[in-house]
Formats: structure tokens, C-alpha cells, sequence
């Protein structure tokens, strides 16, 4: 295909990276080329080959590089991405009330560390507080000792500190146990709660008869008896509880005369000795009433419990928040059930918290995942209440524009054999650190003679490019020949263009990635980036997690 064809791609290509901030997208610039170039049609099978380099090509360019390229070899397209054209980029819509500022909150419960779900919620709550100043709270939900896990306190800390949250306020509900009794008293007093001593499968059959449970009739006197009795230790779990006084009538069952404190005898809490345990839907109003929330964001499967909550604030007189309910976010791929993740950790399926296959942020920040990306991902999902599907690959897009200018290039062979290649000259590679900075330098790499190539690179392959180096032509097992140093004679013959080292430099390099693991070696300038990514080129990007006398372990990151 000849090179106007080819410049065509590029320009096409390099323009869909300015439009969209991200690295190309085959399918649109595909359409797009032959939308404006009718005429290449007949061609539509050989163009993704040349167009697999030409993304590659752009891929690999610095992204701030991209729209003086593309103004250089064709302003004209430059031009139609400032086109006027509305901005589909997602903003969050305004908040009601929210002029004077907000005071919002992120309340997880201790139960392990956070995951991609909590993210969402802390994230959007972050944003709002940028948006409109005020207060974060942080409100460390631990009231049902059932769902505790001490160690959980520290991972949370820690998972909040990598998101980089603009926390101001931090409260524990387990410290607030006697607020919730004086006010669960008072609702007593005022007629708005009773203490029911009925069993639970008669009063579950009374409520869906919407007939109100003996107890409902005692005197306040009779209720502030019983709740003394239950906070003196008379009554053991399952005996008694605490209940609102609603619609008997309500055509949803769950808001007939719902519970707000029970005894829980689970011992061991970390932080307090109690059996009297307020529910979410008692603690949850107490505190965003006296903790001044403004607005609350949170999943629409809590649509019931606003409603619960909203008996609680009418028989008190407080004003309630601003809702918002956004819809579900399904995330596939990955485990996000707490007590799921906890079994696999404890029967050896799982390494631990941030084993590559959990969706905790701990795992995929382990993986080189950054922060920034995924508030990008999750801020752009926004509020609305429609259920979606979390989209991986445009949490990867976003990470590649965070850490592809940060992340140095460099070689690793997979599964490597090695390959003595006839005739070939040695010589001295230098290949750039990264393409286009020659700032940051170049690696040297020196070929004697001999090579490991991918193992599923050269089995039946006949003429293959050694990136930045030269072509060899495979002649049998572990045996090639030097086949000359055009490049363009090896995209004509569209052969593949490999990863290689000299034989007996790299080092031992295993990946972890969700599908397994991935073994090879690596330049061994790899060993000192622990911590940091890398691009692993024709791979993708890894984190590299350690580096010891048995080599180096990688984290897969995304391509």
C-alpha cells in the first residue's frame, strides 16, 4: 500500500487521539477514513495491517505531541476537533441548595478494605466539595460488630489516602453510642418508637396482615421500662427490639413499623463493649441530622431506606438532605464480595487483599492503576440513575494518559528461546527510553550473534523484524539468518515485529496478570523501577512490583 494511503491513516488516526485524549480507536478511525475516503474501499482488507502500525506509531508518541503533528500535516482536520461542536464531555449536574456550600459524607463500614464500588461514592462525593466547598466527612460506619473486621480501620485509612480524598472530618459511629441512645429514648418519649418483645416469624405474618403486634399499644411508660431493661441486659439476641411507629397500611411491607436498635451478642468489637446496637437506618439519620450533611449521594437501592429515614426526621422535626440515588454500576471481571474475598484469601485461592483477580483499589493500584484514573472514570459515570456497566477499557485509556509519559520503554521476551542467527552483523541497538524525548535517553543493547526471541513469535514464522534492529529469516529450530535492516521490506512482507535480547543478558521477569502468569526476561535496567510502571513494548504497560536475586515480578497493568 503506498505511502499516501498510509498518511491518510495517520492523519486520521492522530486526530481521533486529539478529539478524545486517548490513544486511537481502530473501529472509528477505520470509519472515518473510509466515510471521507470512499475511494479506499476496495482496499478495506488490507488497510487494517498497515493501520495495526500506524496506531502503534501514534500510540507511542507523547499525547501533548499529538495536535502539532496533526496541525502540521493536516490543519484542516486539526480544525473540525474545535469545531463548535458540543462537548461531550460528561459534567456533574448541579446540586439543589448548594450555592452556600455543601457538607457531604463517605460513611464505609469496616469489613475489609475498599473496592471499585466504594469508589464511586467517595469519588463523586469529592467532587461535589471541590465543586462547591465545605466539608468532607468521613464517617467510619461500625455499629453491627457482626461486620467488623479490626483490620479493616487501618486498609481503609490506607485506601483513602491513596485516592487522595479532601477529607475534613472523620467520625466513628461506634463512638457515638450514646448519642443514638438519648435520641432512640426520645423517640420513645414522643411516641414515634416502641419496644417489641413479639416473635419474629408472628410479627413478619402481622405485618403483611397489616395488623399492628400487641406491643405497639404499650404506654410510653411500659416502652421506657422495656428499653431500660434492654439496655440493663434482661433480655438476650433476638428477644427484643426497637421499633418505629409507621403506616401499617404502607403498600410496601418494609415500611411497616421497620426496627432501629437490636442486641447483637457477637463479642469482640474493637473499639467498644455494647449489645444494644443502633440499625443503619436510626444511626444513619442521627448523624447526618447532627453532623450537618447538606447531600447525600448514594446507590438507588437505597431509595427504600431514604424512605424509611424520612419517618425519623418527621417525628423529630429535622429537615432531611438532599438525595440523589444513582443507579447500579456493574463491574465484571474481577471479586468485589468482602466476604467471598476473605474466603479465597484464607483457603489459598488469593494472595491477599491485592491479588490481581480482586476489584479492591489496593489490587488495582498494585497493578499500576492510578488514582486519577479511576476518579476520571467513575466522575464521568456521574449520577444518573439508569444502571450501567463499568467500563474497564476506558478506565485503561484514562491510566495510559496518566502514566504512558511516565513510563519508560523496554524489552521483555516471553517464554524465550534462543536463536543463533547467521551472518549477522554485531552492532550496538540504541533504542529510546521513550519515543520521542531524546531527554531521557537511550538504552544500549548489544547483539553478538545470538538472541531470545517470543517463543509464539517465531514458530512457523518466516520472515520476522527484530525491532530496532534488523529482519532474520527463521531457517529451523532455534536457527535463522540475517535477512537485511529494511523496515519497509518487513511491513511488505507484513512480518512480525518482535521483542528480543542478546542471549544471556536479560533477566528472569514474571508477570502476573488476571489470566495467569507470563514468564520471560527482561533488560535488566527493568530491576531498578520497583514501584513504578513501565511499558514493556509490544506487551503493555506493568508495574514492577519487586526485584531480587530470582529476578523481577511485574504486575500487568493494561496495554
Amino acid at each position: 500500500m503506498d505511502a499516501g494511503v498510509r498518511k491518510v491513516l495517520y492523519v486520521y488516526a492522530l486526530q481521533n487521539a486529539v478529539k478524545h485524549g486517548n490513544v486511537p480507536n481502530p473501529k472509528a478511525v477505520m470509519g472515518k477514513v473510509l466515510g471521507a475516503h470512499p475511494e479506499l474501499r476496495p482496499h478495506a482488507k488490507e488497510i487494517p495491517g498497515v493501520l495495526t502500525e500506524v496506531l502503534d506509531e501514534v500510540a507511542g508518541m507523547p499525547p501533548e505531541a499529538w495536535k502539532a503533528r496533526l496541525e502540521e500535516l493536516a490543519p484542516e482536520l486539526a480544525g473540525e476537533t474545535n469545531s463548535g461542536k458540543k462537548d461531550r464531555s460528561k459534567e456533574l449536574p448541579p446540586l439543589e441548595e448548594a450555592e452556600d456550600g455543601v457538607v457531604m459524607r463517605f460513611a464505609p463500614n469496616p469489613s475489609g478494605p475498599l473496592h471499585l464500588g466504594h469508589a464511586r461514592a467517595a469519588f463523586l462525593n469529592d467532587a461535589y466539595v471541590k465543586r462547591y466547598g465545605g466539608r468532607y466527612v468521613l464517617r467510619i460506619e461500625d455499629t453491627d460488630p457482626r461486620r467488623v473486621d479490626p483490620d479493616a480501620y487501618q486498609m481503609v485509612q490506607e485506601d483513602l489516602k491513596w485516592m487522595g480524598l479532601g477529607i475534613t472530618d472523620i467520625v466513628y459511629q461506634s463512638d457515638r453510642m450514646e448519642v443514638y441512645y438519648d435520641l432512640g429514648r426520645k423517640l420513645i418519649e414522643i411516641g414515634g418508637a416502641y419496644v417489641c418483645t413479639c416473635d419474629a416469624e408472628y410479627f413478619r405474618d402481622l405485618k403483611i396482615k397489616q395488623k399492628a403486634c400487641p406491643c405497639r399499644s404499650h404506654s410510653i411508660e411500659d416502652n421506657l421500662a422495656l428499653w431500660d431493661r434492654m439496655l440493663g441486659g434482661d433480655f438476650a439476641e433476638g428477644q427484643v427490639t426497637v421499633r418505629v411507629k409507621t403506616d401499617l397500611a404502607h403498600p410496601d411491607p418494609a415500611m411497616r413499623d421497620f426496627s432501629i436498635f437490636r442486641i447483637v451478642d457477637t463479642p469482640h468489637h474493637p473499639r467498644i463493649e455494647a449489645r444494644v446496637y443502633p440499625l443503619m437506618n436510626f444511626s444513619v439519620v442521627a448523624d447526618d441530622h447532627l453532623l450537618g450533611i447538606t447531600h447525600v449521594i448514594r446507590g438507588k437501592d437505597h431509595i427504600a431506606n431514604t424512605r424509611r429515614q424520612r419517618y425519623i426526621y418527621d417525628y423529630f422535626g429535622w429537615k432531611p438532605p438532599v438525595y440523589r440515588h444513582y443507579g447500579r454500576m456493574g463491574i465484571e471481571g474481577v471479586v468485589l464480595s468482602t466476604s467471598s474475598m476473605r474466603e479465597g484469601i484464607n483457603a489459598g485461592t488469593y494472595t491477599g487483599w491485592d491479588d490481581v483477580h480482586l476489584g479492591t483499589l489496593r489490587a488495582i493500584g498494585r497493578r499500576g492503576i492510578r488514582p486519577e484514573a479511576v476518579r476520571e472514570a467513575v466522575v464521568e459515570i456521574g449520577i444518573g440513575e439508569t444502571d450501567i456497566s463499568f467500563s474497564w477499557e476506558n478506565l485503561y485509556a484514562k491510566n495510559k494518559a496518566v502514566i504512558d509519559h511516565v513510563s519508560d520503554r523496554f524489552f521483555f521476551v516471553p517464554e524465550p528461546v534462543s536463536v543463533r542467527i547467521e551472518g549477522a552483523p554485531e552492532q550496538v541497538a540504541e533504542i529510546p527510553l521513550y519515543p520521542g524525548d531524546a531527554a531521557r535517553g537511550v538504552r544500549e543493547i548489544t547483539f553478538e550473534g545470538a538472541a531470545v526471541l517470543p517463543r509464539a513469535e517465531t514458530e512457523g514464522a518466516a520472515l520476522v523484524r527484530m525491532k530496532d534492529l534488523f529482519n532474520i529469516r527463521m531457517t529451523g529450530a532455534g536457527q535463522a539468518e540475517y535477512a537485511g535492516d529494511d523496515l519497509a521490506a518487513a511491513r511488505a512482507a507484513k512480518a512480525p515485529i518482535i521483542q528480543w535480547l542478546p542471549e544471556g543478558y536479560g533477566i528472569p521477569c514474571r508477570v502476573l496478570t488476571p489470566e495467569g502468569e507470563v514468564f520471560g526476561v527482561c533488560e535488566p535496567q527493568v530491576a531498578g523501577y520497583q514501584g513504578r510502571t513501565v511499558q514493556f513494548e509490544r506487551f503493555g504497560f506493568v508495574r514492577v512490583d519487586r526485584a531480587d536475586e530470582a529476578g523481577v515480578l511485574c504486575y500487568f497493568t493494561h496495554r
